[in-house]
């Protein structure tokens, strides 16, 4: 244990003697040319930065001009092929219609309901074009070009399943006719005997 003293004031004797001499460093010194070049750095991130931030801006708008003009380009092909099947529709309608009615194997009592049958599908294809006529000049239906995109192609999906309605419907009457005439040939063929 006076060892363990002994040691402890030497050390401390050490201590204070040598506190005179010990001297600081000082300030420390700054290389200017080093802070200058820092600081010009710094700067010209800043304004890569602030070129960054715009050319992302730049790049947005750019990406909503262009769903803006596939939009566009939705509906003009949904509204080409409405036009397309309307056409088709009422070609049907003008072809095949009169010739079915003209048919003598069509019965009297037939004519009203096949009628009705085929201006039913043409006054909800009139309807579906009104309804399409509005979509596109009003401005009291606030809609976006991608809902109206979306309303016009579920149109064109309507007009198509009319004009399969429709071509069946057609398909059906000739079927009908073909056979009423074959039976018809049947029933007042000549014997040969």
């Amino acid at each position: 244990m006076k060892k363990n003293i002994k040691s402890l004031v030497l050390a401390l004797a050490l201590i204070f003697s040598s506190s005179g001499h010990i001297v600081a460093q000082g300030m420390p010194v700054y290389d200017n040319t080093n802070f200058i070049s820092f600081a010009k750095s710094l700067i010209e991130s800043a304004k890569q930065t602030a070129q960054l931030l715009k050319t992302a801006e730049f790049l947005k708008q750019q990406k909503e001009n262009i769903d803006k003009v596939n939009n566009v380009i939705k509906q003009l092909k949904a509204i080409k092929e409405l036009s397309k099947n309307n056409q088709r529709l009422f070609s049907i309608v003008q072809e095949d219609l009169r010739e079915i009615l003209n048919s003598p194997y069509i019965k009297s009592n037939e004519v009203n309901r096949i009628s009705e049958s085929f201006n039913a599908i043409i006054e909800n294809s009139l309807d579906g074009l009104n309804y399409i006529d509005q979509i596109l000049s009003s401005d009291n239906l606030k809609m976006t070009d991608a809902e109206r995109a979306e309303v016009l192609k579920d149109m064109e999906l309507k007009s198509k399943e009319m004009v399969i309605e429709i071509e069946a419907k057609t398909r059906r009457y000739h079927e009908i006719i073909a056979f009423r005439k074959m039976q018809d040939k049947v029933n007042n063929r000549e014997a040969k005997y």
